[in-house]
């Protein structure tokens, strides 16, 4: 049988005043050009429940009982990688049969959706108290003293991989085609490492580190284009240096290398990437690089220190600006990693 068209609410308000005026269903279909069985039926909805509007349809009853939905959305929140099968397993075992596609939906109205876990430096209780102390310390710290911050990092850089990355327009059966492709080779075809600083002023220098970075060649970097980097970009008097607590940053010949020449020193939490605003300056760094599409590592290191020196100091300056919100994130996520 064909669906019929549904009344308009105007037609189902006049079939109630004409039936409050005294009309009978037949003459009310008759001077609508209705049946008297559509008539009724309005004229019984509003008598009951006092409305002519849609009422919400029940449809198919739901796979998953309040209490099982309850179950579930308890075990997730308590262990956030069970699986869809674990779920399927646990409402069986409750007399209750489902799939795995009715277990996502059902978690989706709960607000729950699945989602690939991001990787984070592992956090004991002793890092996320130091990070919560140095949110507090410094979060009243004026905007100058971030200005007067030279920040450091290192960073590895592969010619084909991950970094490379990138989405093509294409026709069907054309994925293969070379300009739609990116070439791939065996443990990513070499990676170079970097050392890079910056200010809220602009990037300092970018050092190719060649050879396996160690206490001594460390200290021979910073030695070598440290002060280099605070002169161009014309530090004040005073300014600090930070870097993290790596084990050739806090070794005993580093520190003394540091105390010799008088250089001021951030004291830093450890495992904390998010509260170090150069995080951002690699990954513009990278995908800068990845559109140049280098072939080779001498291709590659170049086109890297090229587009360090592109990276706007507008880029630079906002990351030190906004320093405070990090700090805030870090508080209100109780000293766990945030968003980076």
């Amino acid at each position: 049988m064909a669906k019929t068209k549904e009344l308009s609410k105007d037609t189902r308000n006049k079939i109630v005043d004409l039936h409050q005026a005294g009309k009978t269903e037949s003459a009310i279909g008759k001077q609508l050009g209705l049946k008297k069985s559509t008539v009724g039926a309005i004229i019984g909805k509003w008598k009951t429940y006092k409305t002519t509007d849609n009422l919400s349809r029940s449809g198919a009853p739901r796979k998953i009982s309040p209490r099982g939905v309850k179950m579930i959305t308890r075990t997730v929140s308590k262990n956030p990688r069970t699986t869809r099968g674990d779920l399927v397993n646990d409402l069986q075992r409750a007399e209750t049969k489902v799939t795995k596609p009715t277990i996502s939906n059902t978690l989706r109205h709960q607000g729950l959706k699945s989602c690939s876990a991001r990787r984070f430096p592992l956090l004991k209780p002793v890092h996320v108290q130091a990070r919560q102390k140095f949110a507090r310390e410094h979060l009243d710290d004026p905007e100058e003293d971030w200005e007067n911050v030279i920040w450091s990092d290192e960073t590895k850089i592969e010619l084909f991989g991950k970094n490379s990355t990138r989405h093509v327009w294409r026709t069907n059966n054309a994925e293969l085609h070379p300009k739609n492709t990116i070439p791939t080779v065996k443990l990513g075809g070499g990676n170079i490492m970097l050392w890079g600083c910056f200010c809220a002023k602009g990037p300092g220098r970018l050092i190719c580190v060649k050879e396996r970075m160690n206490g001594a060649m460390y200290r021979e970097i910073l030695s070598e284009n440290l002060l280099p980097s605070a002169r161009a970009l014309k530090m004040k008097r005073g300014w600090v240096f930070q870097h993290d607590n790596g084990p050739k940053h806090i070794a005993r010949a580093t520190k003394e290398c540091f105390s010799k020449k008088h250089f001021k020193v951030l004291e830093w939490p450890s495992q904390s990437p998010d509260l170090n605003p150069i995080e951002h300056l690699w990954r513009e760094l990278k995908v800068r690089v990845a559109q140049q599409q280098p072939q080779n590592i001498t291709a590659l290191e170049k086109i890297c220190k090229e587009e360090w020196a592109k990276i706007p100091a507008t880029v630079c300056e906002n990351l030190v600006k906004t320093y405070r919100n990090r700090l805030t994130s870090v508080i209100a996520n109780k000293g766990y990693i945030t968003k980076y």
